[in-house]
């Protein structure tokens, strides 16, 4: 069995440094680190688990929470891209991942239940209800949590800054000439308070006044609720010049009604989307949207958990805000010439 006093003879470094390299510590050079694990790898190295679990009292086995009632999360490039960023920041950090579940071994069980079965050291919690007594029970438990884009009082949270992606956009948008907006959002979450908040701040600064009809409540990665929003919006008199969808994927629903009355993009009404998800720039034309930074949402919160699960004395709990950036894609008419 290939040992750590192999692993140094073949790289020409000390027993403390292979350590220090597989543990994934950052107090020696890169170039060393990464020669030392692709060495170990070479040679068919594993770190036996067990040992090192109680060396240190944790099982570097990190949960993540991730719920999607519309059984779609996975498939659906935002989420899948933030999933496997925390993915590829535990697998560099030397951390396995478990999905928590309801379930152990076919038995019912708490999301709590499940943890400590499982004995994870903390976890990631994404695109859930918050409100669900079993997420509460967890959060509150006194396992490290942190939680992506929602907030609770004393937890360590990663946001994407909603308020600003909203604030550009509709900034962007004025910016065209555009004054009768509408805007379809997502259900009642921190994510949705934070994109109104940035929607009517904007509009506020720009002197833009949106009649309440023109702001309809759909859902996320929902076609058909936005399909009937936007068939909604299109009834009115005037209708608005530009709809803002609740994300990229929604839009597709907003697209297909607006064709089904016989109007174009942009020639006739404009599109805004959100996320800035692949699809949104193969459509045509392309969709003006707001790039969320999903990688670094993923890094981050697992950067932190682990923190927290590392220096528990130390880590600050805070609220970590990931920028992102505006796309501008042809969805947009220039109304300022007209």
């Amino acid at each position: 069995m290939v040992s750590m006093k192999d692993i140094a003879r073949a790289c020409g470094v000390s027993v403390a440094t292979v350590s220090k390299a597989l543990n994934g510590q950052e107090d020696i050079g890169r170039e060393t680190r990464e020669r030392v694990r692709q060495t170990a790898e070479e040679m068919g190295y594993m770190t036996n688990a067990s040992a090192r679990a109680l060396k240190t009292s944790r099982s570097f086995n990190i949960g993540v929470l991730f719920v999607d009632p519309r059984q779609g999360g996975l498939a659906h490039e935002y989420f899948s891209s933030v999933l496997d960023s925390v993915r590829v920041e535990c697998e560099r950090c030397g951390y396995d991942i478990t999905f928590i579940n309801r379930n152990v071994a076919r038995r019912q069980t708490t999301y709590l239940q499940h943890c400590l079965y499982r004995g994870v050291d903390g976890v990631v919690i994404a695109s859930v209800d918050f409100t669900d007594p079993m997420v509460l029970e967890l959060v509150h438990a006194g396992l490290p949590v942190v939680t992506i884009d929602h907030m609770f009082n004393g937890r360590m949270a990663v946001m994407s800054d909603n308020v600003a992606g909203m604030e550009a956009l509709v900034r962007y948008t004025v910016g065209r000439g555009h004054r009768r907006l509408a805007f379809i959002h997502g259900e009642q979450t921190t994510v949705t308070d934070g994109r109104l908040t940035g929607f009517y701040r904007a509009c506020e600064e720009l002197g833009v006044t949106v009649p309440d009809e023109c702001v309809l409540q759909g859902a996320y990665h929902d076609t058909e609720r936005c399909y009937e929003a936007t068939k909604q919006l299109l009834a009115l008199d005037p209708r608005p010049s530009c709809i803002f969808f609740p994300d990229d994927f929604s839009y597709i629903g907003g697209y297909n009604a607006i064709a089904e009355a016989g109007l174009k993009i942009p020639e006739d009404i404009s599109a805004v989307g959100y996320d800035g998800i692949r699809l949104s720039s193969v459509m045509s034309p392309a969709l003006t949207t707001w790039r969320q930074n999903t990688e670094e949402l993923g890094r981050e919160a697992t950067a932190k958990l682990i923190e927290l699960i590392e220096h528990p004395k130390t880590a600050l709990i805070d609220r970590y805000v990931v920028s992102g950036r505006l796309l501008e894609g042809g969805s947009v008419a220039d109304l300022t010439n007209r």
